[in-house]
């Protein structure tokens, strides 16, 4: 039994039945809208950022939405749009920062494609434009302004460093210490994934002076090589930047069933941001089979990690 597979085990054991919410959205039909950040403010607004695409295609637009009705988003047709994918949201300075995967022809090779991850800025969302373009090859960048002011870097090569993808982790003075080879040379956080598993981070949470707790992701291939990915948690000492083992919180079975892009993404949740309320309650946001955004209540996760 590989990790991931205990992990599950071990999730299925303690699970119980959650409420589950199918989110719609308007003004960009036929197309899907997945892998939705969790709503954030904005000058404009409360808004969900969301990866908009053809069924048959993965020529992927992030595009804005504002709820006009309980678990109905419409587009704000007036905002900018981006040609990336899989968008995420965190604040820096007070500033709002948009990250998001590019992809695009790869040099030498146009045929084949490759990927980064770009981070744009900006007070309002007229107003984001590009500050920085991560390594080629690499996903899954995150970055969070801690409380003393240092940024933590969490990263996820892939490859001879990072396998199928492993998280790396820094801590940066300040912005200007994002760089290429600050984001290449993050150390790896230890026995998170096997060789045939890999994961990554979706979103960082500062709970305590010397604590933050990461929402990610852990898959894998079955044997007909379906992919399956799980919503994840782990905690990180910011003073020793040791993690603590990882916790599946939510799985494709918790959420109402629904449309897949292709057969072998059925069992497929992506985290997409997670709002922790004052109950002890958070409430996720993921994409589901690569097809639909979903939210599901849960414990907060962070309260309860160490059960």
């Amino acid at each position: 039994m590989d990790y991931c597979e205990l992990l599950l085990k071990e999730y299925r054991q303690k699970n119980t039945k959650k409420e589950s919410t199918k989110l719609i959205f308007k003004d960009v039909e036929p197309n899907d809208v997945y892998n939705i950040t969790a709503p954030f403010e904005t000058r404009e607004g409360l808004v969900i950022a969301g990866r908009v695409e053809a069924r048959d295609s993965e020529d992927s637009k992030v595009m804005f939405f504002t709820e006009t009705k309980e678990n109905t988003w419409c587009l704000i047709k007036e905002a900018p749009v981006f040609k990336l994918q899989d968008p995420f949201i965190t604040k820096i300075k007070g500033q709002l920062v948009l990250g998001g995967v590019e992809v695009f022809p790869k040099k030498n090779q146009p045929d084949l494609l490759d990927w980064r991850t770009c981070f744009y800025k900006g007070n309002t969302l007229k107003e984001l434009e590009l500050f920085f373009e991560g390594p080629i090859g690499m996903k899954d960048i995150r970055l969070k302004e801690l409380e003393n002011g240092q940024l933590l870097l969490l990263t996820r090569p892939q490859g001879e460093k990072g396998g199928r993808g492993k998280i790396g982790v820094s801590i940066l003075n300040t912005i200007r210490d994002l760089t290429i080879e600050a984001v290449e040379a993050a150390p790896l956080i230890e026995n998170q994934f096997t060789e045939g598993e890999w994961g990554g981070a979706n979103e960082i949470h500062q709970l305590d002076e010397n604590t933050v707790g990461i929402l990610g992701h852990i898959a894998n291939f079955d044997k007909e090589g379906d992919r399956h990915y799980y919503s994840m948690i782990f905690k990180l000492n910011l003073k020793t930047l040791e993690a603590s083992p990882l916790k599946i919180i939510a799985e494709r079975k918790d959420f109402i069933i629904g449309e897949s892009k292709r057969p072998d993404l059925r069992d497929v949740v992506f985290s997409g941001g997670m709002i922790r309320r004052n109950d002890q309650m958070s409430v996720l946001y993921v994409g589901t089979s690569d097809a639909e955004a979903q939210k599901i209540i849960i414990e907060d996760p962070f309260l309860n990690i160490n059960r």
